[in-house]
């Protein structure tokens, strides 16, 4: 087959002596791609907020473990505890009290099977606070700790910044029925922790 060119003075019609134009290229596969890549990077923080708001209590005052002491230290260190000693005690920098109150159900709620312990955090320091109720644990008499359940009660805690001196009140909701032995606040999601006693 040989190829022709048209006769001077006609239009020259698609197909003659050029190729068709590109399809358009489809994004669809970018964008499913992107949305799972958000939903998996959602999921890992999940996971990372659960894991440090869970984990956070060993049962002591404060997370932080001291150093260890080797016995080239333990000379430098004796004024230095001689002194602490000496010293009035320092006002805590957040205080913690706590007090099982009952459950008020909110639209959120799944039954009625829940247990609320009202909460007031102070802020004793020099600093902002950032509270916020996944920042609090309640562990119960058998040991369990409990995270909180977020909408179920009408008074729960709120998300503020507390300035120095004030203090804020709110409930803290774990799942089931159980006896609260103390609650955790722990200030951001590694910071120190603090407990208080449930009356």
């Amino acid at each position: 087959m040989s190829y022709q060119q048209p006769q001077p003075g006609q239009p020259q019609q698609p197909g003659w002596g050029q190729q068709p134009p590109p399809a358009p290229k489809k994004k669809t596969g970018k964008i499913i791609g992107l949305g799972c890549l958000g939903v998996v990077g959602l999921f890992i923080l999940i996971g990372i907020i659960a894991a440090v708001v869970g984990g956070g209590d060993d049962g002591n005052e404060s997370s932080a473990t001291p150093p260890a002491v080797t016995q080239g230290d333990t000379k430098k260190d004796e004024p230095k505890k001689e002194k602490k000693d000496e010293e009035p005690a320092k006002k805590a920098t957040v205080t913690v009290t706590a007090k099982q109150v009952d459950f008020k159900k909110s639209v959120l709620a799944q039954g009625d099977d829940y247990t609320s312990i009202q909460v007031t955090i102070t802020n004793n320091s020099k600093n902002d606070l950032d509270i916020n109720p996944l920042y609090v644990t309640i562990t119960d008499t058998s040991g369990s700790k409990h995270t909180a359940e977020l909408g179920v009660d009408e008074d729960q805690l709120d998300m503020v910044k507390l300035a120095p001196g004030e203090n804020v009140t709110g409930t803290i909701t774990g799942k089931g029925k159980f006896d609260a032995k103390y609650v955790t606040y722990t200030d951001g999601l590694i910071g120190d922790s603090v407990r208080g006693n449930v009356s």
